[in-house]
């Protein structure tokens, strides 16, 4: 949708991304002429009372000026049965001066409203799925360019992990950053740590993944924050890890790293990171660690004080 583009008569923006639909929204919105924005600009929350024949009429109604008239619906996929249907009868003969934006989490293609919106145009429909949880610390650094910032990977990544997996909040989250950078510079990982209260469920894997790297600092932190969890849950967990990383090395030692993912019966997205993981032990240490976990395991169960058992459980994982 950009700026010197000829409009379409409509637009379905579609996803859980939150912030993409709303820049979505406020580009289209950047082509109405601002004083003629309360005669050229109808925005309608659906409910159960909505009116097929008001929405129809507003789509219909010209514009004020040399502006174009913009409809913007949202939530869409809340939109009562009625107007649904309403507005797919409108679309095979749209207003060509009004152009309508529908909004909405979820929307099946399956549907007559998704279908006839694919009809106006190859453009017409703006997917906003989120991005994936491990394509997020990029995700951010694009964002972080935005507000006229550089954060590296662990900055971004730690950003993540402490405000989850919203890019609403990550995008309010950059912002003050910025504001506190002066509008520029880079963001560092102590930045984060600094300024950025966590506000997201630490996740086990998280932890999993900085004991992998043998994270030492990063893993007492987590371990820390995920003391509310079984313990013993929580080793099985480690346990099964330390497994895979030695089926990952394995593999790897005899050229044939790239079968990780069919040997521990995963998709390849959640192994990516294995070999090169398994790589930062040495010969044996894999080995022992798994011995370490069975000792752990005893001590949880035959011991008042767990937590000096896991974190020298997590001492011994990471080498320290």
């Amino acid at each position: 949708m950009a700026k010197t583009a000829k409009l379409l008569p409509a637009y379905l923006v579609v996803g859980a991304d939150e912030l993409k639909r709303k820049s979505a929204i406020t580009r289209l919105k950047g082509y109405l002429d601002e004083g003629l924005a309360a005669f050229n600009l109808d925005e309608i929350a659906p409910t159960a009372d909505t009116d097929p024949t008001s929405v129809i009429s507003s789509l219909n109604t010209m514009p004020v000026g040399n502006s174009p008239r913009i409809v913007i619906i949202d939530p869409a996929d809340k939109l009562p049965k009625p107007v649904s249907e309403a507005l797919v009868a409108y679309l095979k003969d749209p207003n060509p001066a009004c152009t309508l934006l529908l909004s909405a989490t979820t929307l099946a293609k399956s549907t007559r409203l998704y279908k006839a919106v694919a009809k106006v145009g190859p453009k017409a429909v703006i997917d906003c799925t989120p991005a994936t949880r491990r394509d997020l610390p990029g995700y951010v650094q694009k964002l972080a360019r935005s507000h006229g910032l550089a954060i590296d990977q662990d900055a971004a990544r730690a950003l993540v992990d402490r405000v989850g997996e919203s890019t609403t909040m990550l995008d309010t989250q950059l912002r003050t950053l910025s504001a506190l950078k002066g509008g520029q510079g880079q963001v560092t990982l102590a930045d984060v740590e600094a300024s950025v209260a966590r506000v997201a469920e630490v996740k086990p894997w998280e932890f999993l993944d900085r004991l992998s790297e043998k994270d030492v600092r990063r893993s007492l932190e987590l371990f820390a924050l995920l003391r509310g969890s079984s313990q013993v849950g929580l080793l099985t967990l480690v346990t099964i890890r330390v497994r895979e990383l030695i089926c990952a090395r394995a593999l790897d030692t005899r050229g044939e790293g790239e079968g990780v993912a069919r040997a521990l019966g995963k998709q390849d997205w959640q192994v990516r990171n294995y070999v090169r993981w398994a790589r930062r032990f040495a010969p044996g240490e894999l080995e022992r660690d798994l011995t370490a976990c069975a000792s752990c395991e005893r001590a949880l169960k035959g011991s008042a004080d767990s937590d000096s058992a896991f974190l020298s459980l997590i001492a011994t994982i990471c080498g320290a």
